[in-house]
């Protein structure tokens, strides 16, 4: 049934009225052009930083072509230096950089041998040549050198090359089903490929980050046994024995828990837990905990107004921290025995480091490498001193801001003091005139909106709109309270905020309170369904791969471990906590022309999540399209559905917010 109702949906377009301010095709190509730059590396003695860069094409990024650049640092006017293990001149898929202890080689990954099929291939930085160092059938990724150099460690899946994670399309079920798990092992391979790969860890445990003992002897491993996708939400913390593969287990945490480092002596074990919602967004406070598990752990960020989102643990007495304060970046070091962190530097802009693999500090921690970006500066590699970073590269250079300016909002909403951002339009309203503004509700519940180049903000912006961009409760970057205030409440007081901001916004913008929409994409997708059953404040609203129904939801996704920490018990176990937050509970309220868009085969939220609610509109006579993109997951890669997406939203939003100001009836 899926084949004819998905052409006939995604084929309807509706006409819309033209736009003021620039096209937003062109917006749109300029903002596609943006190179994409990720996994960046420093060598231990800062000399060599590497990185990835997407391949550009017509269309913008492409999704499986990138390549390995690496630069001298200390060679005047140094050029990069493509490395990549084709021999045919094409670009492959090339990422998980490590440089080796000595800063000599570099170890990636690469699907040139066969597409598709990754493996570890090291690069020698004096000659450039690189060497295949597996050539197994599986999925292999974060390669990290032992600290002797002698050996890498990778994470292996075997029979898994296809493995894709929750965010990628699902893959279909047919015939009888049953969960076959694939689980992901440590591996070892000699560096000077002596020696075939090696699995290490048992064969019943699915390991998701590790970190080397400093003596090479044990890594400290996050891992859980089962489904690798669903199981990460209770993942504990295991130290693995690398020559006899034996786990024991360190700590059982209560919530969510990422990033295991080891001290520098190989004593102790520092990691994050905390209420994650999404595997990858890490947020919570630094704990402590012997390497032996002989005692409990030691919470050293306890009411800190703020969420670490990643640690370096870089001297045997302090631990540098990259967190998340209010919507911005700030880098801080907090001391092992006890005591306050220190901010070392803050600033309203998004620093993307990336520490759980291959590492983007020196061994002595005086020099970073990262990604850089903000809403009015594209993003680009940097390198440096922490907070006196010199630009490694220019390749968005030519991009300008297509946006106006952006400033930090607060406002009390019940016994919090809430933040977001407002993006100004292009072009400003004239003087004794009013704009309409447009809600983006991030994604999460767990996570939160610092200034960055994104797609949607800034398009919505160039196209004469306000952007309001809240961290309601349930967000980070206001502290580990902040972020569990929504436990067994969503879209309650979470809402609550995001009205608020709106009240916010209109006292400092002259934005037609009467012309605002509302958009989010997953838990964003979810705000805008329960928004409008909950109030009519709203004229327009786009919800995209939301959740309508908690209860069907349960047991349609195939990540629901994520739901108890959140609602207390499975919804078998307590059915009404799920109805009471659902928006089909609430549907008949609904007066919002709504757009529902959704990714065919998305298992964090599947389809039938967007026909429900759009299907519950029509029946009610409610103006609605539903748009479903064909092969897609949770998250929209091909470049024409991309561009299709973001056209309709633009679209939906002129036709329904620039026309006459009129509220939905009530």
């Amino acid at each position: 049934m899926f084949g004819p109702m998905r052409s006939l949906i995604a084929a309807s377009f509706i006409a819309f009225p033209a736009a003021a301010g620039p096209d937003p095709a062109s917006v749109l190509r300029t903002l596609q052009s943006t190179v994409e730059l990720h996994d960046v590396a420093l060598s231990r003695d800062g000399a060599r930083v590497g990185w990835v860069e997407q391949v550009q094409t017509p269309d913008g990024p492409s999704p499986d072509e990138s390549i390995v650049q690496v630069l001298d640092r200390t060679t005047p006017s140094a050029t990069p230096v493509r490395l990549t293990a084709g021999k045919d001149g094409k670009a492959h898929d090339e990422h998980d950089l490590d440089f080796s202890p000595d800063g000599r080689s570099l170890a990636f990954l690469s699907d040139a041998a066969q597409p598709h099929q990754l493996q570890l291939y090291v690069a020698d930085l004096g000659n450039a040549t690189v060497r295949q160092l597996t050539q197994v059938s599986g999925h292999l990724s974060k390669p990290r050198f032992r600290p002797d150099g002698r050996e890498i460690a990778v994470l292996f899946i075997e029979g898994g090359a296809d493995e894709q994670g929750p965010l990628k399309p699902a893959a279909r079920r047919t015939g009888v089903v049953d969960e076959q798990v694939k689980e992901q092992r440590l591996a070892l391979v000699p560096a000077d490929g002596s020696a075939p790969l090696r699995a290490v860890s048992p064969p019943d445990l699915f390991l998701y980050e590790y970190d080397w003992r400093p003596d090479g002897g044990a890594v400290a491993a996050t891992g859980a046994h089962g489904s690798g996708d669903d199981n990460w939400w209770i993942a504990k913390l295991f130290s693995i024995d690398t020559h006899t593969g034996a786990a024991r287990v360190v700590h059982s945490p209560s919530l969510q828990i990422c990033e295991p480092t080891f001290s520098p002596d190989g004593s102790r074990i520092a990691f994050i837990e905390g209420l994650m919602s999404d595997a990858g967004a890490n947020g919570g406070d630094i704990f402590v905990v012997p390497g032996d598990g002989s005692s409990k752990p030691r919470n050293l960020t306890a009411g800190l107004r703020g969420t670490p989102a990643t640690l370096r643990w870089l001297k045997p007495g302090e631990i540098l921290l990259g967190l998340q304060i209010e919507g911005t970046s700030a880098f801080a070091s907090v001391p092992v025995a006890g005591g306050k962190p220190t901010i070392l530097w803050r600033g309203a802009e998004n620093v993307h480091v990336e520490w759980s693999v291959g590492g983007s500090f020196s061994g002595d921690g005086n020099v970073s490498a990262a990604v850089r970006e903000s809403f009015d500066r594209a993003p680009e590699v940097i390198a440096g001193a922490l907070g006196t970073w010199q630009p490694v590269t220019q390749r968005n250079a030519a991009l300008r801001p297509v946006a106006g300016a952006a400033r930090s909002l607060r406002w009390k909403s019940d016994a919090f003091d809430v933040q977001g951002w407002l993006l100004t339009p292009g072009e400003p309203p004239a003087l004794g005139t009013k704009a309409p503004m447009v809600v983006i509700v991030h994604g999460g519940p767990a996570s939160a909106v610092r200034p960055s180049w994104s797609q949607m903000a800034l398009l919505l912006a160039s196209q004469g709109y306000y952007v309001l961009m809240p961290n309601p409760r349930g967000s980070f970057g206001g502290g580990e309270a902040f972020t569990r205030a929504n436990v067994k409440d969503f879209g309650y007081g979470d809402l609550r905020d995001i009205v608020r901001g709106v009240d916010a916004a209109v006292r400092v913008a002259p934005v037609d309170p009467k012309r605002v929409g509302i958009y989010g994409h997953s838990y964003g997708g979810y705000m805008t369904m329960w928004a409008v059953t909950r109030t009519h404040r709203f004229a327009a609203a786009v919800a995209s791969a939301g959740i309508a129904d908690w209860q069907s939801y349960y047991g349609q996704n195939r990540i629901d471990q994520w739901m108890l920490p959140y609602f207390g018990k499975s919804v078998y176990e307590d059915p009404q906590v799920y109805a009471r937050s659902s928006p089909i509970t609430f549907i008949r309220n609904v007066r919002t022309p709504t757009l529902v868009l959704h990714g065919e085969r998305d298992a964090e939220v599947p389809l039938p999540q967007g026909y429900e609610f759009w299907h519950a509109l029509k029946a009610l006579g409610v103006e609605t399209q539903l748009v479903v993109y064909e092969d897609e997951g949770h998250r929209i890669q091909r470049p024409d559905h991309v561009r299709d997406r973001v056209e309709r939203i633009v679209g939906w939003f002129d036709s329904h917010l620039k026309a006459a100001p009129v509220q939905p009836p009530r």
